[in-house]
């Protein structure tokens, strides 16, 4: 079997390591701009859910999140019924990142997927879902602390 999960990961780490380059000018650290362009696109998004889209732990997105609220990206709003509910917003500082962002993220899709059809593209982006589909119930129960059954 082709190491399918391999050729994943290096792409994932070349996309992950370019970004942390020519985003430490922003004064982004390794991830954060991640958690930021979340933030950008759901207004209002509470600090467990931004965890949940980017797969990662609670702990891991409290840290990061708190560091771009001191560097002034984000805000953290107490809801107006439940106060212990907060929410999340880009500031204009970090609102301003995002055109910059989405210029990168056009870039890196059509480097990554140059030369593919565009019927190509959208069974890539079909596989892919399905992938993540399959692999979230695992990574739900691991992250609950149990291990998988090899």
């Amino acid at each position: 079997m082709k190491h399918i999960l391999r050729e994943i990961g290096m792409i994932a780490r070349c996309l992950e390591s370019i970004a942390n380059i020519e985003f430490k000018d922003l004064n982004l650290n390794k991830g954060q701009f991640l958690y930021l362009v979340r933030i950008c696109e759901n207004p209002g998004i509470i600090q467990e859910k931004v965890a949940e889209m980017i797969k990662v732990d609670r702990t891991t997105a409290a840290r990061a999140i708190k560091k771009l609220e001191q560097q002034g990206f984000i805000v953290k709003v107490s809801d107006e019924e439940n106060k212990k509910i907060k929410k999340l917003y880009a500031t204009e500082k970090g609102m301003q990142l995002n055109p910059f962002f989405e210029r990168e993220l056009e870039h890196s899709s059509n480097v990554i997927l140059k030369d593919f059809t565009d019927d190509d593209k959208e069974k890539i982006y079909q596989y892919l879902v399905k992938m993540r589909k399959n692999i979230e119930a695992d990574w739900e129960y691991v992250k609950r602390g149990n291990k998988r059954d090899y």
